[in-house]
């Protein structure tokens, strides 16, 4: 019996050092112990990493980025502002799970559910906020869903704002949706005002705020962002974070406990920071040459590159792009000022990166008949001289 305890014990432990070697040797070396996982460049959307990124799971209190984000489009919009005034409704006041205990008529600013949303992730903040902009909660969610629907979400659909999933099997989304939402999220500057604040406080200090997201306090440039738990959803967690110029966020959905989400949130990071930069690249544009219009008042036009975004790329690529300009032999009048008249495409080896419009510097109308008669006894003229 004693040899055969030994032999099971030895076998067992064979498999959980096999099991540990295979976790720590993935791809890209990271270790998230998860059921998914995504990396995801905030400017340009490139994903970085992934696991199981498609994979429909509850989001818990992740779920939030979305009604932050549909505020702070309301915000920026002037639908909503700062200091309104907002009476918590019956329903608002009844929320469970993480909470500032609103009361039924408490009245508190925008600003203030802001933070309380952001900062300690109470649904009943979140719920009154939605009803101030929406009317009702349903209303609410199906703002979210539709907004879920324009950036791409397929394969999210919300329930309600909160992410409370106790009576509920179709609170579903995936690590990618979230990374999507998130980084749409960040685009808009001000919300990093409330998720980068570590501890606050509501109703002249009564009611503290602390931070669920840990990655504020002890990680280097985290600008977020968002926290979730439930028995259903495990440990999620939104972390974003900026470091010279290069913002990405990381999505943990299905820890089994907070560590895991935090470590795996700061593996991704770490990576992410330690093999990629944002780049701007440097296009030389000595080599564009005027297009010619057929049938416009000026024989040519210049072209221009109106933008060029800064670039994500694994470290040491930058110095090994290539760039290749076409430009339209001609163009047909008339033309509209930045009008499409070439592409600059940025090259590693034989695979584009990224692609950029050349465009009409100015507009060229289209030559009439008097015009052109004029310019044939122009032309006549000077042969004659």
């Amino acid at each position: 019996m004693k040899r055969l305890v030994a032999l099971v014990a030895l076998v067992v432990f064979s498999f959980s050092v096999f099991t540990f070697s295979v976790s720590a040797e993935n791809e890209s070396g990271i270790t998230v112990n998860a059921e998914s996982g995504v990396l995801m460049d905030v400017q340009t959307g490139q994903v970085l990493y992934a696991f199981n990124e498609d994979k429909q799971l509850y989001p818990a209190s992740v779920t939030k980025i979305m009604p932050l984000l549909l505020f702070m489009e309301a915000l920026d919009e002037g639908r909503i502002s700062l200091t309104d005034v907002v009476t918590a409704s019956p329903d608002a006041a009844s929320k469970g799970g993480s909470q500032i205990w609103l009361k039924e008529g408490e009245q508190m600013t925008v600003d203030e559910l802001l933070r309380a949303t952001a900062i300690a992730s109470a649904n009943d903040a979140c719920t009154a906020l939605g009803e101030h902009i929406a009317g009702s909660e349903e209303a609410f969610v199906k703002m979210m869903n539709d907004r879920a629907r324009s950036l791409g979400m397929k394969n999210t659909n919300f329930v309600n704002c909160s992410g409370l999933d106790d009576d509920t099997t179709e609170h579903l989304t995936t690590a990618y949706d979230v990374a999507l939402m998130s980084c749409e999220l960040l685009r808009h500057e001000k919300i990093t005002d409330y998720t980068t604040v570590w501890m606050d406080s509501l109703r002249d200090g009564e009611t503290e705020l602390v931070n669920t997201n840990r990655l504020v306090r002890f990680y280097e440039g985290t600008t977020g962002l968002k926290t979730g738990t439930t028995s259903k959803a495990g440990h999620c967690l939104s972390a974003s974070a900026e470091r010279d110029e290069l913002h990405l966020v990381a999505v943990v959905m299905g820890a089994k406990n907070s560590t895991d989400r935090f470590e795996g949130a700061k593996a991704m990071l770490n990576w992410g920071f330690a093999n990629y930069e944002s780049a701007a690249p440097e296009i030389d544009l000595s080599a564009l040459t005027q297009v010619r219009v057929l049938k416009g008042t000026d024989a040519y036009v210049e072209p221009q590159l109106p933008r060029v975004d800064s670039l994500t790329l694994k470290k040491g690529e930058k110095q090994a792009l290539e760039t290749k300009i076409t430009l339209c032999e001609n163009v047909e009048a008339p033309v509209e000022e930045n009008q499409t008249v070439g592409k600059v495409e940025l090259l590693l080896g034989e695979k584009t990166v990224a692609e950029y419009k050349l465009t009409a510097k100015n507009a060229v109308g289209r030559i009439n008949i008097l015009l052109m008669a004029e310019r044939i006894i122009k032309s006549l003229t000077k042969a004659c001289e």
